[in-house]
């Protein structure tokens, strides 16, 4: 799994972070197909550090708190929270 894959898989999610409002059905649908993908440890550390990167080019705003609400909004339990601060290498 690259970077890539993981921001275009979650680009339906762009204009929740930025505006608000409910989720895109496809940002829903993004995360739950990049979980059911990262079927192993370095996948799961890898999307973590892509998310880590997104939280710490959108920390100081509102984007933050909204990216971080995105697993909840989508009812998806992430193992992790999206956040400048997470610790990818933890991640089993």
């Amino acid at each position: 799994i690259s970077c890539a894959k993981v921001y275009s898989t979650l680009m339906p999610c762009l204009q929740y972070v930025q505006q608000g409002g409910s989720p895109a059905r496809g940002c829903c649908t993004g995360i739950q197909n990049l979980l059911a993908e990262a079927n192993n440890s370095p996948d799961r550390r890898t999307i973590c550090g892509c998310l880590k990167n997104v939280a710490n080019g959108a920390s100081g705003g509102p984007y933050i708190t909204r990216a971080a609400a995105l697993p909840s909004k989508c009812n998806v339990a992430l193992p992790y929270k999206i956040s400048p601060s997470v610790d990818c290498n933890s991640i089993h």
